[in-house]
């Protein structure tokens, strides 16, 4: 008797059976995550390596995998922004009709920045290696000599560094690596490279090195996915302690009483340090010598 062959495994039956490539491996995959991690800016390294591949920018193919992925809320940093504050110029200059709602306070602000690289950038003069010789040693316990990417062997070591945007803590840096060899999976790459064209990456797609270097951006982003499930980061709660400014002369008291002890008086310009405790109007804070009490918040403003 017979079974019924699954399409799938018919279209990577015969992408084998074409290219004599032996299919064994099951096609890439995205991690996904169950709930937002926090929201997210995707940034390009200085260096323009991609360019010397013809490759487009790997802030692009990141922002693929990120979308995919419903890992975070993607926030526009590049040609968005610009096209959003063009609309907000307009809007300023009165040009919009009323009643458009484009404004000041609206913009979603980016919990992290991830910054997509090679492991390092000393390429030699042939062209055929970008990263050179020279390489790095990365954290998390690789302890190995990369070497960027190699069009000759087809191979790429890539970094990804994730920061926080509100400390500048670097929440995570992973490594990622490929080699020609890991496109094994023959037909079923189809449907993984499918939606990189949308998202402006097609050239990862279209060149035998450009899906190695996906595929070394595939494995940091994964590894980085799986640390920070385990470790759980939240940005506005471990940054809740925001600095605030004395707008004009005040006092600190021991409570939130006008009547109780003053604790100490306050400059105009003196930076605090709220606690987060609050009662009405009245804020805990701390000053930059460790003193501590309630400082009615209308005698201070956020510091910038």
């Amino acid at each position: 008797m017979r079974h019924p062959v699954r399409p799938a495994a018919a279209v990577l039956f015969c992408f084998s059976a074409i290219s004599g490539v032996k299919a064994e491996n099951p096609p890439p995959q995205i991690p996904t995550c169950e709930k937002k991690i926090g929201t997210l800016a995707v940034q390009e390294p200085q260096n323009p390596w991609w360019t010397a591949m013809n490759l487009d920018s790997p802030a692009a193919l990141i922002k693929v995998f990120v979308a995919q992925s419903k890992c975070f809320t993607l926030v526009d940093r590049g040609k968005g922004l610009q096209a959003a504050q063009a609309e907000r110029a307009l809007a300023a200059s009165g040009e919009e009709r009323v009643g458009s709602n484009i404004g000041k306070g609206q913009m979603k602000a980016a919990d992290y920045v991830l910054v997509p690289d090679i492991a390092n950038r000393n390429g030699n003069s042939g062209g055929t290696n970008i990263g050179g010789a020279l390489g790095g040693f990365l954290p998390h316990g690789f302890g190995a000599l990369v070497g960027g990417i190699s069009l000759k062997s087809k191979t790429a070591d890539v970094v990804l560094t994730l920061t926080d945007v509100r400390s500048t803590e670097q929440v995570a840096l992973e490594q990622g690596h490929a080699k020609k060899t890991d496109l094994g999976w023959g037909g079923g790459g189809g449907a993984f490279f499918g939606g990189f064209a949308a998202g402006g990456a097609s050239s990862y797609a279209n060149t035998e090195i450009g899906q190695v270097v996906t595929m070394a951006y595939l494995d940091a982003y994964t590894k980085m996915v799986t640390e920070l499930k385990t470790s759980a980061p939240d940005a506005k709660a471990d940054n809740v302690q925001q600095s605030v400014t004395m707008a004009k002369p005040g006092k600190m008291y021991s409570s939130a009483d006008l009547h109780s002890a003053v604790v100490r008086d306050l400059d105009q310009g003196m930076t605090l340090y709220p606690t987060g405790d609050k009662m009405g109007i009245w804020w805990k804070v701390t000053d930059e010598l460790g003193n501590g009490g309630w400082v009615v918040s209308t005698q201070f403003q956020l510091a910038r």
